[in-house]
């Protein structure tokens, strides 16, 4: 089972992981919010431990954000212990709360209830598709490799990035603020006018007439969606 601890409390974080790993567990660390979403973008986790006070995100704003794009389970360790603090938790996507001063061996435990109880549950894993075609196109996900009617078209990364994200989730509407942020990341100084230049880019490239476009769609006043 791999485990991200995040809190900035370096002490706490270090007898956190060691007693994690007594128990066979790969622990990574976090010390931020906008670092905890960015490991929890990057890697597949079985469990979050998240602390609600944070420097940059609180762990409000961490379980709003990634929410967004995972359903990875977050146990909320906190210092507050009302019990607003808890439904706020739980409402912004928490799956359990902690209390602090907390005894590690109920961490423990409810890491491997929550665990349990969504292995029961779980459905099997859908196998993204490594190759989508769509009309005169075909995007190699793996590879990272664009062809349009067998001629391959090169793309940036982020142009490859963004039309990668748009494909896979056919019909999907995504704000500007959204591809922001899962394209370029959560600490990218840009605007979402970053978005608008490279959709436009890519239509350049992608498309017979990039006025009528066949693939990425404007939704207008919402944002971009992929239709082949």
């Amino acid at each position: 089972m791999k485990v991200l601890v995040v809190d900035d409390e370096k002490l706490i974080v270090k007898g956190i992981k060691f007693s994690l790993e007594q128990d066979g567990m790969d622990v990574d660390c976090a010390y931020d919010g906008g670092e905890a979403i960015e490991k929890i973008r990057e890697n597949i986790y079985d469990m979050v431990l998240l602390d609600l006070m944070l420097p940059i995100f609180d762990g409000y704003e961490v379980c709003q954000q990634v929410r967004e794009f995972s359903d990875v389970p977050i146990i909320m360790l906190t210092a507050k212990g009302d019990d607003m603090d808890k439904i706020l938790g739980l409402e912004y996507g928490a799956d359990d709360y902690i209390t602090k001063p907390f005894n590690i061996l109920e961490v423990k435990a409810r890491i491997k209830a929550i665990n349990r109880r969504n292995t029961k549950k779980a459905p099997k894993a859908v196998e993204k598709p490594k190759v989508i075609v769509s009309g005169d196109m075909k995007l190699d996900l793996e590879d990272k490799r664009l062809f349009i009617e067998g001629k391959e078209i090169n793309v940036t990364s982020k142009e490859f990035d963004l039309l990668g994200l748009l494909a896979t989730n056919v019909g999907k509407v995504y704000s500007r603020d959204e591809l922001l942020r899962l394209v370029w990341g959560t600490h990218f100084p840009g605007d979402a006018r970053t978005v608008d230049v490279h959709v436009r880019r890519l239509r350049e490239k992608i498309e017979k007439n990039p006025a009528q476009p066949q693939y990425v769609h404007t939704k207008w006043g919402m944002g971009y969606f992929f239709q082949g």
